[in-house]
């Protein structure tokens, strides 16, 4: 892989201030609370419709949409402050990450000037309806079916593991729109489901933490309109991989457990503990590394090529990291991790070991990402 080496501008080094003052005023205000895995579990509509004001979401689309055309390594700089200050970001996340970059590409003209306007406004949350119970890690196992009728179609099915789909207004799906053939990945469409539709049932898969995240969603003869199909019937599996690319590489898969690590430096340094920031600085110096794999990717995004392989790096690699980041801390400080502590190492110690089981599973399994990586290289 050569990834591009990318270097921020000046204009780009005072949008992150610009960021940085708006998350550090509205801490100040109490509007929020730093925590841990922000971007899956601080789910806060008020504070998105915050984000909407300020234009950052949807800021890279089209301005006929309500986006403001800037730049890939423009998101990349504010989802990296967001992460950094644990923003209850998870509300409009996946509409901003997945959703609107999959209808620009592959959506009609309706859809676009539908749903794209609404997101932008902090209006309209998405959820990602893929993963099925009983499936696994197979995720071209769809059983969930969709037989068509006057008008549109008549869906019967499961999904699971949809984040965030309780807070969420619609659901863009994997449907299987053909009968099953010898190639599983064939005969899948996508399509965009109302989550307060008729025959949508929402149960709650809740973290270790107690939080509701997850979901399970049933669909019981669930109507879908025509105009709600997402791209081209039958090719839902190219559409689908084109939008995990979007979900596998970004900064949030390396940047989870940050507040923690970030916190125990800055107690460290009080502490003057020298061990302990020798060991901290390995963990930085492994970060940075990931960073830069990570925004080498958001750049050849922002040129249009192909990152289906480096995306999946980036996952498999980040999310490693993530989950040792509080391993090595457990053993390196004489805390109590707790939930309810007003101190904030054993606070974000807590959130991130309850978390951390997920971080390589969630966007796909490290050993699926591993069979795409042995691919790519053999296609090479």
């Amino acid at each position: 892989m050569n990834l591009p080496n990318v270097q921020f501008t000046e204009e780009q080094k005072q949008f992150r201030q610009e960021v940085r003052s708006f998350l550090k005023q509205h801490i100040e205000d109490g509007t929020f609370e730093t925590r841990c895995d922000s971007w899956l579990s601080g789910s806060d509509p008020s504070f998105s419709k915050l984000v909407a004001e300020q234009g950052w979401i949807g800021m890279t689309w089209p301005k006929q949409y309500g986006g403001s055309e800037r730049s890939t390594i423009d998101r990349y700089i504010l989802t990296e402050e967001f992460l950094a200050f644990g923003a209850p970001v998870a509300a409009h996340w996946f509409a901003d990450r997945q959703t609107g970059p999959l209808l620009l590409r592959f959506g009609t003209d309706y859809q676009k000037e539908f749903f794209l306007p609404k997101i932008v406004k902090g209006e309209c949350f998405f959820a990602i309806g893929l993963s099925e119970p009983n499936s696994g890690s197979d995720l071209a196992s769809v059983a969930t079916r969709a037989e068509k009728v006057e008008g549109g179609w008549i869906v019967n099915g499961a999904k699971t593991w949809s984040s965030n789909a309780h807070d969420a207004h619609y659901m863009v799906t994997l449907i299987r729109t053909e009968p099953l053939g010898e190639k599983k990945h064939e005969g899948l469409s996508q399509f965009i489901i109302d989550l307060k539709g008729e025959g949508v049932t929402i149960a709650p898969i809740r973290y270790l933490t107690g939080e509701p995240h997850f979901n399970d969603i049933y669909l019981d003869n669930v109507f879908v309109p025509d105009e709600m199909v997402v791209g081209t019937l039958g090719n839902g599996w190219k559409q689908g991989l084109a939008e995990l690319a979007f979900e596998r590489s970004g900064p949030e898969r390396i940047l989870s457990t940050f507040p923690l690590l970030n916190e125990v430096i800055e107690q460290l340094k009080i502490k003057r503990d020298l061990v302990g920031l020798e060991e901290a600085t390995k963990l930085v110096a492994e970060l940075w590394s990931l960073r830069n794999l990570s925004i080498g990717v958001a750049k050849v995004l922002e040129e249009g090529g192909e990152v289906a392989v480096p995306a999946a790096l980036v996952k498999s690699i980040g999310t490693k990291f993530e989950q040792k980041i509080p391993e090595i801390i457990r053993l390196m400080l004489d805390v109590y991790p707790n939930l309810h502590s007003d101190n904030r190492v054993e606070r974000y110690l807590a959130e991130s070991i309850l978390h951390a089981p997920g971080f390589t599973i969630r966007g796909g399994t490290s050993e699926v990402l591993y069979g795409i990586l042995a691919k790519g290289v053999i296609a090479q």
